[in-house]
């Protein structure tokens, strides 16, 4: 029995979801406290039953991994965590309720659901930033930001929240997006050099 294109491009589509297949893993070893083979063979079975009989959304991977600025992101995004707890820990000993707070826009260069999401999860864990909104049509996310009182503060948690949107790219992202961070990222010098310059 031959097989047509529809029944290849859905395994092809089941089988690019492992990621999702070893999230759903670990959270069953999570839910038994147990990470035995057995225990995670389960997990596996009963993981692979739920993708294949619950029609859950599919998460487009882009079947891209870079270990090098994997781990590159992960110490970045630690070290961010740290001294901003310090940093707003700071903020409200000193200042305390004089604190001014502001809702920044940040328009990202993907428009890759799985890229828009952790960088608005990477954003959100840090603490100082909350996502309240996420416009989805223009990739655009607005975050609650502590300590933001100025254009130029504005700016500059702009760039940072840029910056955390290219490392995750950088890690997993498709060519395309890599490819528009790296053009960005070209403008944006270009346009620093002529400023300087001026």
């Amino acid at each position: 029995m031959s097989t047509g294109p529809d029944d290849q491009d859905g395994g092809r589509s089941f089988w690019s979801q492992w990621p999702i297949l070893l999230g759903l893993t670990f959270t069953w070893g999570a839910l038994w406290e147990d990470f035995s083979p057995g225990v995670l063979l389960a997990g596996v079975v009963f993981s692979m039953l739920t993708l294949s009989f619950y029609r859950l959304p599919r998460v487009n991977f882009s079947d891209r991994f870079n270990l090098w600025y994997a781990l590159v992101f992960t110490f970045r995004f630690l070290w961010h965590v740290v001294t901003a707890s310090i940093s707003v820990a700071w903020d409200a000993i000193t200042q305390g309720p004089k604190i001014v707070n502001s809702v920044v826009a940040v328009p990202l260069r993907s428009h890759d659901d799985l890229i828009v999401t952790l960088t608005g999860l990477a954003l959100a864990l840090v603490p100082g930033s909350l996502v309240i909104d996420v416009d989805r049509p223009s990739s655009t996310l607005f975050l609650h930001c502590l300590n933001v009182d100025n254009a130029e503060a504005v700016e500059g948690f702009r760039a940072e929240a840029l910056s955390t949107e290219a490392a995750i790219i950088r890690a997993i992202g498709t060519k395309a997006d890599l490819a528009l961070v790296r053009e960005d990222e070209a403008r944006r010098a270009d346009a620093t050099a002529g400023r300087r310059l001026g």
